[in-house]
């Protein structure tokens, strides 16, 4: 074989190696299309995430569906608009009845609370008996459910029926509450926070509800949804939006005040959860099925029964 000859095999060579890798090289990361409200705190995850590079360290293309409400991210998610959600892993349950495929992975556990004013006489939730009472939702949201629950239990009482409830949307009765149109609210934990630091005070929290109904471990409510078929058929790297979200993160808060940023803190860590195990899992049954029990059925659907595979473990 001539110089000239290797030469040309050589140079034929290292143009197939080339166009072999070149696809391979060039192609980019499948993207995972996470929903967020804007505010919330899925949307300080998503900036910290970004800013501290944690997206990069694991080769995490992670694209940012706004919603205009918590309700809208189930339809995104429905609708294939995203790959993953945060939600209830209640609304799973209820989606899995009906055929569904989703997955569950938690992401808080972090619960809201019923507020009463600084200077209010009402000290328990007996004292609520006649007065009004902000809801942040409708009448089937999961906290109101189990604090009617638990009024039951310890009151001997449905809250329901000794208090007047007023639903709406968080900032409403959150404002309602500030201006002393109600006289207590139960709220998201991010409403909570702020008003806390305010100067309000904690009549119960929803997770000492939860406890008091004996339900323990807490297990977290709120996590990432996603299908399975979806998420496979797409090769949408779920496991790298998950790895990326268990590092050691510090949520981007735009305070009114020292106190308001370490209230939102102290909730926002209290929030952090391990990983979803056994004790879990049957935390999660006994809750389902205390829901199924109160007749709920819009809230967990009718046919819902507790399917142990929608926990991502």
């Amino acid at each position: 074989m001539t110089k000239h000859t290797r030469r040309s095999v050589l140079a034929a060579g290292s143009a197939f190696v080339a166009a072999t890798l070149l696809p391979r090289l060039a192609k980019a990361s499948v993207p995972v299309r996470l929903t967020s409200v804007k505010f919330g705190s899925v949307s300080w995850l998503i900036d910290t995430i970004r800013k501290e590079g944690i997206d990069k360290k694991h080769d995490l293309d992670l694209q940012v569906v706004e919603v205009s409400n918590n309700q809208a991210a189930p339809v995104a998610l429905l609708s294939r608009a995203a790959d993953v959600i945060v939600s209830d892993w209640t609304w799973a349950l209820r989606q899995r009845a009906k055929g569904g495929d989703l997955k569950f992975a938690p992401y808080s556990s972090a619960l809201g609370s019923l507020m009463v004013r600084k200077d209010s006489p009402i000290k328990s939730l007996a004292d609520l008996e006649g007065k009004k009472i902000g809801v942040a939702g409708t009448g089937i949201d999961k906290s109101w459910i189990l604090l009617r629950a638990y009024s039951r239990k310890t009151l001997g009482k449905d809250i329901a029926h000794i208090a007047e409830p007023v639903f709406g949307a968080a900032p409403l009765v959150t404002e309602e509450f500030r201006n002393g149109r109600l006289d207590a609210v139960l709220n998201f934990w991010t409403y909570a926070a702020r008003l806390q630091a305010e100067g309000a005070h904690e009549l119960l929290t929803m997770a000492d509800v939860v406890k008091g109904l004996e339900v323990s471990p807490t297990p977290p409510l709120v996590g990432f949804i996603w299908s399975e078929k979806q998420v496979r058929d797409n090769g949408v790297p779920v496991d790298k939006l998950l790895a990326a979200v268990a590092q050691r993160l510090r949520p981007l808060i735009k305070p009114a005040s020292e106190a308001e940023l370490v209230a939102i803190r102290d909730y926002y860590r209290s929030g952090i959860t391990g990983s979803w195990g056994v004790a879990e899992t049957a935390s999660a049954k006994k809750l389902t099925n205390l829901l199924i029990e109160l007749g709920d059925t819009e809230l967990v659907g009718d046919g819902t029964h507790f399917d142990q595979n929608l926990f991502h473990t």
